[in-house]
């Protein structure tokens, strides 16, 4: 956070600020600044020497030593749930909320959402001629000629926009090999199992553009047009922006392709889903959970008990994180639901040594909480939707398993935002709503565990390099040297799928 590009970003961010703001300097306090807390006053925050210039370098480990208490504001600001904060159009002020909700609202909010509002999908156009490329080096500097020449398009059309957020997905960039692969999988798997009985019913949940669909029917249409007269397609997408992007994506090439009538697009978030779907589908779900909202959890030291993470918004919409030892009905259950799954076995954010625990304790400037656990308590609840209204169904998934440049914590997630073209990484995910990408590692041991928990399924998780020499026509995305972009660019992904 001590790079001059994150000073010149928020002082864009806030140019215009509230009134009740207008006398502070627009520097990186006004949407990081965090302090953490609870009842007994476990917390982090800045310094308190005013003094000095206000940043992430002068973050210290807080003690009782140096209070800056916020307790007050905690007990009297309102509870916002995300129902509530979904029917915002401004940031919220002088309320608290879970962390999941913070973070929920931040990517979501249909106002003034990351994937509402700010993220534009990157198209490189025609597909990679990968046969042709020498290796990887020439595939990259293709890829970043088309990227420069798409966000060039962009601010032709639309103006420039320096803190424009703009990403790519496998889907896009290795069309239409990877769509192709998947829907091989679901042709045979289909085969094998309910045909004729069944339709090929489908659900995709978060299909960006709509490429993955339609690549998936065009092959199915031309390898087996008696699977293709049978094929559903559905589309839930929570995105209302993406929605019509994949609406329009529709009619401008799937009815020339005549895949109209098998698509149907539900602007809908999966978990207010409420129809019920006996039939047997396969559920996919590709770079979907990194984008769900986690819990923040801390726990007490020389108790391991678990504390739970609260956001505050004060009045200058400056965050604060309080951790209480009340857990919500949610995390209470992930924790019954994960030990249950797991026998006790999973990673802890601190020593499991009760000596070196008790040791830790007595360090000079020892913190009295442990590092931050980020929890997948909306992963749990998107398996009690599949489990409730989707009994027959075969899941497909795949997501990071790890992640480079993560905040400090256990299955943290990496926070960043794009200004001037690059990508600026920070160190909470308190940041001001809308304008940074929040995604989270899936540890898919544990994952599993709780899937087959809740669905009563068993399940397979091999790596996306492992899925695609299953699938795919390798060949087809190889360079002339042997290099496979469609393999070693995802090699800290992996694959989970119902069998």
């Amino acid at each position: 956070m001590d790079s001059p590009i994150v000073a010149q970003l928020f002082r864009q961010l806030f140019h215009h600020r509230p009134r009740g703001c207008q006398g502070r300097a627009p520097q990186l306090r006004s949407a990081l600044r965090s302090s953490q807390r609870s009842s007994r006053s476990y917390a982090t925050r800045a310094s308190a020497d005013r003094g000095m210039k206000t940043n992430e370098s002068r973050w210290q480990q807080r003690t009782h030593i140096l209070p800056e208490d916020r307790r007050e504001e905690f007990a009297q600001y309102p509870y916002m749930s995300i129902q509530d904060l979904k029917k915002r159009a401004e940031r919220p002020r002088k309320v608290k909320m879970l962390l999941r909700d913070f973070i929920d609202d931040s990517l979501y909010n249909p106002s003034y959402g990351y994937f509402s509002k700010q993220a534009v999908i990157f198209s490189p156009g025609e597909p990679f001629d990968f046969p042709s490329m020498r290796d990887e080096l020439e595939f990259q500097a293709q890829l970043g000629r088309r990227y420069t020449e798409f966000e060039d398009g962009l601010d032709d059309a639309e103006g420039e926009n320096p803190s424009r957020q703009l990403w790519h997905t496998p889907t896009e960039l290795f069309r239409p090999s990877y769509g192709e692969a998947v829907a091989r999988y679901l042709v045979s798997n289909y085969r094998l199992t309910t045909y004729p009985y069944d339709d090929l019913l489908i659900y995709e949940m978060g299909a960006g553009r709509g490429t993955l669909m339609l690549n998936i029917l065009d092959y199915i249409r031309q390898a087996d047009p008696q699977v293709y007269a049978r094929t559903k397609f559905n589309i839930i997408e929570i995105s209302p922006s993406l929605a019509d992007l994949q609406g329009k994506h529709l009619r401008s090439t799937a009815e020339s392709r005549g895949h109209a009538d098998r698509v149907d697009i539900i602007n809908k978030s999966i978990f207010e889903w409420d129809r019920y779907v006996p039939s047997p589908c396969f559920f996919l779900a590709m770079e979907v959970f990194d984008n769900f909202a986690h819990d923040g959890i801390r726990y007490d030291v020389s108790t391991e008990e678990p504390l739970q993470g609260h956001v505050l918004i004060d009045g200058d919409g400056d965050f604060y994180e309080f951790y209480v030892h009340e857990l919500d009905p949610v995390a209470a259950r992930f924790f019954r639901v994960r030990h249950a799954a797991t026998g006790g076995n999973y990673p802890k954010p601190y020593p499991s040594n009760p000596v070196l625990r008790y040791l830790s304790t007595k360090m000079p400037f020892a913190a009295n909480l442990s590092d931050a656990e980020f929890i997948p308590t909306r992963l749990m609840q998107f398996f009690d939707v599949l489990e409730k209204y989707f009994p027959a169904h075969r899941l497909l998934t795949s997501d990071f398993d790890a992640l480079p440049q993560a905040v400090r914590g256990l299955n943290a997630p990496v926070v960043q935002t794009r200004y001037q073209r690059r990508m600026v990484p920070v160190t909470t995910p308190l940041v001001h709503q809308g304008y940074f990408d929040i995604l989270f590692p899936t540890d898919f041991r544990i994952t599993e565990a709780i899937y087959r928990a809740i669905t009563g399924k068993l399940t397979r998780v091999t790596s996306h390099g492992d899925f695609m020499r299953r699938w795919a026509y390798v060949e087809d995305t190889q360079t002339r040297s042997g290099e496979n972009p469609l393999l070693s660019h995802y090699k800290n992904a992996s694959v989970m799928i119902t069998v």
